[in-house]
């Protein structure tokens, strides 16, 4: 299928999408003040923040702050990916998808992976009906059963029994068709050492199918039942199983994660499984891997609330602390739980309940508040040379909080858990602070700064949707510095858009933007409904000048700040220049008429 044929195909499905009547089928739409509204099917809410708007085709929701286009929100509702909704979209219109005539090397690798994917359903129905059906399974049952583990989770889940068999899966398997070679390509079966032939990889084991983000079986994991090591037991990877791109119990949790607007990882498939008995569901758990970027991206479909849940032992922490700059990078909020007593998040609520455990939950630190706390618990405070080392492991975090006053607030904590003098470590924070500053131009901005950038830049941002002209002023009026990050993002679309000639919409969006900055231009493009072009052309200028003068004050403070400087070192030269500079730039002030 060529590109020209596929956009054409998207466009036609777009064209004839209507979000209202999209939307209407999942849920209730009340028109009110000029908008229609409804209840966020993303998250639990009482007071109707979902919107829509027909005219632009988009939906945005003020609460849990998703947004995108019509086939955004399918993609979320089905919980399938973005192309999938497209092509859902498309077979409820009765759109026939454009195909091309696949290569012989490609229809034999679709032919192999659905093999694969057989073997596997295959595999874990057998497996099921070995727990569930049989006397051998008993053994499984109980030990489940001791665990807290409802037969509701088991069927959930599709929990499965190894029989105590060198080949009893294997036999049925080949009973079906299948050769060894394709057994051992998905793992489930072992290569003999000595002869010919191949054995069961798991035997008296409980089973737990490890399926991706379709719900397709890919992988297993089995626990024994007796003693003996490994304790768990992996198949390995393979051409459908890469551990690194999976997490346990994604597929079965997407709807969990939207409603609660929050994801919670472990790190054992028990615990999350334990969990689920519970009645806690927004929860999934890594395959034995580090977290990965890959598992960020992943989750960030969903939220941007991630907290993490992993053991409280030392590898559990190290392993939390690894994790922690993984998620911060990919733009998520990032919370930690502790679980007490050295406990995992299995024993704990198993042991105490789900309301304990939810309350674990509220109170999760902030990852900053987790950093401190992990590198003090490990400091000698009883050494000035052990005090002095924890602080500058500590000061790194605190660049790390984009609000001076609690900077200043975490310096008092930490001057009082290492028990030093508070302007001393504020003295060091300053130095720390001022040796790793950026050098740039525009100022750390102050909280009414924030406000005003955040709605010029939404002011901008929807004139230069409508008016991509306006996009070369800005870009050479303002440095892209002065935005906030997502706004950037969308100003860097817009750019790319104007170099290819094309106007942006809803679907390059889609397709180019992360989920944060999609979901930030339909917040934008749904904003105030009456919205004229004079109003929008009024409020851009408006923001332009707001922003200007954001970024003149920075340069004028900072020209004022070296004139200072070098008349107290004596360079009259560089003083004049510095202060001819300021003047220059007040002048600018004033023409903006900003006193």
């Amino acid at each position: 299928m060529a590109i020209a044929e596929l956009d054409e195909f998207v466009n036609k499905v777009r064209e004839r999408s209507d979000i209202y009547a999209v939307v209407s089928r999942y849920i209730a739409l009340n028109f009110k003040g000029g908008r229609y509204w409804a209840c966020c099917p993303f998250h639990n809410e009482k007071t109707a923040s979902f919107t829509i708007s027909p005219d632009k085709g988009m939906f945005y929701c003020f609460g849990c702050h998703q947004g995108g286009n019509v086939f955004k929100f399918i993609s979320l509702m089905e919980n399938i990916s973005y192309f999938d909704a497209i092509k859902l979209q498309a077979e409820r219109l009765g759109i026939a998808l454009p195909s091309r005539k696949k290569t012989p090397a490609e229809l034999k690798l679709e032919q192999e992976r659905k093999s694969l994917l057989n073997i596997m359903t295959l595999t874990q129905e057998f497996y099921h009906n070995s727990l569930v059906k049989t006397v051998a399974g008993e053994k499984c049952r109980k030990y489940l059963a001791a665990r807290g583990i409802t037969s509701g989770v088991i069927d959930k889940f599709k929990l499965g029994y190894a029989p105590d068999s060198w080949d009893a899966l294997t036999k049925t398997l080949r009973s079906r068709g299948f050769d060894d070679k394709q057994l051992l390509a998905t793992g489930v079966a072992h290569d003999k050492q000595s002869g010919a032939g191949v054995y069961d990889r798991m035997r008296d084991r409980m089973i737990i199918p490890i399926a991706d983000i379709n719900g397709n079986v890919v992988g297993f994991g089995g626990r024994i039942l007796n003693e003996g090591e490994p304790k768990y037991l992996n198949t390995p990877e393979t051409a459908i199983f890469i551990k690194g791109k999976l997490l346990f119990g994604l597929d079965k949790a997407t709807r969990a994660i939207n409603a609660e607007n929050c994801a919670v990882v472990v790190e054992g498939y028990m615990d999350a499984i334990s969990l689920a008995s519970a009645g806690i569901e927004n929860v999934v758990a890594t395959l034995g891997t580090a977290f990965s970027a890959e598992h960020a991206k992943l989750l960030m479909r969903y939220t941007r609330r991630i907290i993490l849940c992993y053991d409280s032992d030392e590898a559990g922490q190290r392993a939390t602390m690894r994790a922690l700059p993984i998620i911060q990078n990919a733009g998520a909020e990032v919370f930690v739980v502790a679980v007490p007593d050295g406990k995992d998040p299995d024993e704990f609520v198993r042991k105490h309940g789900k309301a304990a455990f939810e309350n674990l939950l509220k109170n999760a630190l902030p990852f900053v508040d987790y950093k401190i706390q992990y590198i003090l618990a490990r400091a000698d405070v009883l050494s000035t040379s052990g005090r002095s080392k924890a602080l500058r492991s500590l000061l790194p975090i605190l660049s790390e909080i984009n609000d001076a006053v609690l900077q200043i607030d975490y310096c008092r904590k930490i001057a009082a858990a290492l028990v030093l003098n508070e302007s001393a470590v504020l003295d060091e924070w300053r130095k720390f602070s001022k040796s790793n500053s950026s050098g740039k131009t525009i100022k750390k901005p102050t909280v009414r700064d924030d406000d005003i950038i955040q709605r010029s830049g939404s002011a901008i941002i929807k004139k230069a949707w409508h008016d991509g002209d306006v996009l070369s002023y800005v870009l050479a009026t303002l440095p892209k510095e002065i935005f906030i990050e997502v706004h950037r993002e969308i100003l860097n679309y817009f750019e790319k858009c104007r170099e290819m000639e094309k106007h942006p919409s809803d679907i390059s969006a889609a397709e180019e933007l992360s989920a944060e900055a999609n979901a930030e231009l339909s917040r934008i493009l749904t904003g105030e409904v009456n919205d004229s072009d004079e109003l929008i052309s009024m409020a851009y200028e408006n923001s332009i000048k707001a922003l200007r003068r954001i970024v003149l004050k920075a340069q004028y403070e900072k020209a004022r700040r070296e004139t200072e400087e070098y008349l107290k070192s004596g360079d009259e030269a560089a003083m004049r220049v510095a202060f001819q500079k300021s003047l220059e730039i007040q002048k600018e002030l004033n023409k903006l008429m900003i006193k």
